[in-house]
C-alpha cells in the first residue's frame, strides 16, 4: 500500500495524457515524434499501474525503452526533461563507466544508490519549502539573538520573609529587590524594555538586508577528515555505508565559526530544517518513491556491447556489465544505506548511437528486458533551423541573452539562420556527425570577434544575416586544414 505523499505524486501524473507529454516535449526537442511518443505511454503507464487491482498491480512491469540513434539527435535531452515532467527519482548514469563485479571500478548496482540519493534530496527539498516559512522565522530569531544577546534574566523576587534580608530599604515589599548585579527589579524591567524597543529596531534592519555585512559567530557540526577520505569518490563499495556508521556512533563534536550574516542564514536554516524534518519519514518516502516511480536513463549502451565469442581475455566493461545488469533491469532487491530497494518496477530508459556495434550484438537476455526500441531520425538541414527558432531554449535565444547581458542586442534574420544551418549540415556530411551539437561549434566560431569586442562598448547592436554568416565561416568551411578545429 502505497503511502499518500506518494499518492499524491502519482495524482500529479493524472493530468499528464501521452498528448500532453508529447507537447511539453515538443518545446523542447525538434522532431522525433517516434521516441517522444514511446516515452510518452511509457510514462502514462506509471499512473495506469496504479489505478489497476492490488492483485494485478505487481505483475505489470514497466516496459523499457531503448533509444537508438546517433550522437546530437535528443536521446539525452528527452530523458532528462521527461524526468523533469514526471517529478520522479531521476537519475542518468553512462554504462561504459560500470566493470564486472570483482573488478576495481563502479559495479552496477550503485546506480540504484544514486537513484535512491536523487530521490532523498526531492523528497527533502519538498518537505523544505514546506516548513520554509516557520524555519525563516527561527532564523531570523535566532540571528537577532547572536547580533543582540539578551540582558541577564532578573533574579527571580525572594519569599516576605527573607526579602528584608535582600533589600537595601530593608522592606519587605519586594518593589526595591535588589538583583545580584546590583540591578533592582525596576531597572531590570526598564533594562529590558529598552532590549525589546532595540531588538525590533535591529529585526527590521535584518528583514531589509541592511545587516548581511555583519559578523557573528555561530556553531557548526564538525566533521573528522578520516570520515571526508574514507568517504571519498575512490573508496570500495560499501565503504560509505561503514563510514555512516561510524558518524552516528561517534559523539557529535562542534566548533564555532565567524562568519558574515548571509553566511550565518545559510548555516542556521540548515540546522532548522533538520529539527524540524523528519529524517526518517523523508527516507521511507523516498524508497517508496524509488520503486514507484523511479527512472532511470542507461545512457552509451553500445559502449558494453560487443561481437560475442571472440577470442582474448576477458573484457569486464562489456559483456560481464552486461550479465550484471540483467537482475537489476528485470528485478531485484538492491541493499543501500537507506535499506532495500527492488528495482521490479523501475523504469529503464537505454541510448545508445550504435555506430560500431548493433543493438543485436548486445546478450539475448539483456535485449529481452528492453522490449520497446525506438531508431531516431538523423537531424537536416530544415531540422537544424527549426531547433535555432522553435524551442524556447534555442540557441539563438541564449547567445542573445548573452549580448544582452554587456548592454548590446543581437538578432538573427531569417536568411542568416538559414545559412547557419545550412554550413552545420555541410560540415556534418563532410566530418564526423554530432547532430545538433554541431550548432554550438559554428555558433561559437561565429560570433567569438563579437563577444570578445562586446565589453570594450563600441558595439551595441550586432545583426546576424547570410552575408556575415558566408563571410566568417567562408574560410574555415573551404580550407581543409582549418575544418578540423571545429570539432
Amino acid at each position: 500500500m502505497t503511502s499518500p505523499r506518494t499518492q499524491q505524486a502519482i495524482a500529479k501524473l493524472a493530468d499528464l495524457t501521452p498528448r500532453q507529454i508529447v507537447a511539453e516535449l515538443d518545446r523542447y526537442i525538434v522532431g522525433q515524434a517516434e521516441a517522444k511518443k514511446s516515452v510518452a505511454i511509457a510514462l502514462r503507464n506509471r499512473w495506469r499501474r496504479q489505478r489497476a487491482p492490488e492483485g494485478i498491480r505487481q505483475e505489470i512491469a514497466p516496459n523499457n525503452i531503448i533509444l537508438i540513434g546517433p550522437t546530437g539527435v535528443g536521446k539525452t535531452e528527452i530523458a532528462r526533461r521527461l524526468a523533469k515532467l514526471a517529478g520522479a527519482p531521476f537519475i542518468k548514469v553512462e554504462a561504459s563507466k560500470f566493470t564486472e563485479v570483482g573488478y576495481v571500478g563502479r559495479d552496477v548496482e550503485s546506480m540504484v544508490r544514486d537513484l535512491v540519493e536523487s530521490a532523498i534530496d526531492m523528497v527533502r527539498t519538498e518537505r523544505e519549502q514546506e516548513v520554509d516559512d516557520l524555519a525563516v522565522e527561527r532564523v531570523t530569531e535566532r540571528l537577532l539573538d547572536l547580533l543582540l544577546p539578551a540582558p541577564p534574566a532578573a533574579a527571580p523576587t525572594p519569599e516576605p520573609a527573607t526579602a528584608g534580608a535582600a533589600a537595601g530599604s530593608g522592606s519587605t515589599s519586594g518593589v526595591f529587590v535588589v538583583a545580584p548585579d546590583g540591578a533592582t527589579t525596576h531597572e531590570r524591567s526598564a533594562e529590558q524594555e529598552r532590549h525589546q524597543r532595540t531588538r525590533a529596531k535591529l529585526k527590521q534592519l535584518l528583514l531589509d538586508g541592511q545587516l548581511e555585512q555583519r559578523e557573528v559567530e555561530v556553531e557548526t557540526a564538525q566533521t573528522s577528515p578520516m570520515f571526508d577520505m574514507m568517504a571519498s569518490p575512490g573508496a570500495p563499495e560499501g565503504m560509505e555505508n561503514f563510514t555512516s556508521m561510524l558518524q552516528d556512533m561517534m559523539p557529535k563534536r562542534t566548533k564555532k565559526r565567524t562568519v558574515k550574516v548571509s553566511e550565518a542564514r545559510r548555516i542556521l536554516l540548515d540546522q532548522e530544517f533538520d529539527k524540524l524534518i523528519d529524517t526518517e519519514d523523508v527516507t521511507v518516502d523516498a524508497l517508496e518513491r524509488v520503486e514507484t516511480l523511479g527512472i532511470i536513463f542507461l545512457d552509451e549502451i553500445d559502449k558494453i556491447a560487443g561481437e560475442r565469442g571472440t577470442a582474448g581475455g576477458p573484457d569486464v566493461s562489456r559483456e560481464g556489465v552486461q550479465r550484471d545488469l540483467l537482475p537489476i533491469v528485470e528485478g531485484s532487491n538492491v541493499q543501500t544505506k537507506y535499506g532495500m530497494v527492488k528495482t521490479d518496477h523501475v523504469l529503464f530508459v537505454a541510448a545508445g548511437a550504435f555506430h560500431v556495434s548493433k543493438p543485436s550484438d548486445l546478450i539475448p537476455e539483456l535485449q529481452g528486458r528492453f522490449p520497446i526500441r525506438v531508431e531516431l531520425k538523423s537531424l537536416t538541414e530544415a531540422d537544424f533551423v527549426r531547433i535555432m527558432t522553435e524551442p524556447e531554449n534555442a540557441l539563438t535565444k541564449q547567445y542573445a541573452a548573452l549580448v544582452e547581458a554587456e548592454g548590446a542586442a543581437l538578432t538573427f534574420t531569417t536568411d542568416g539562420i538559414a545559412e547557419i544551418a545550412r554550413i552545420a549540415a555541410l560540415v556534418n556530411q563532410r566530418m564526423e556527425n554530432i547532430g545538433a551539437r554541431r550548432l554550438h561549434t559554428v555558433m561559437t566560431t561565429l560570433l567569438e570577434d563579437v563577444l570578445y569586442e562586446l565589453p570594450d562598448g563600441a558595439t551595441k547592436s550586432v545583426a546576424i544575416d547570410a552575408n556575415r554568416v558566408r563571410e566568417r565561416l567562408k574560410a574555415v568551411v573551404e580550407d581543409e586544414d582549418l575544418r578540423k578545429y571545429i570539432l
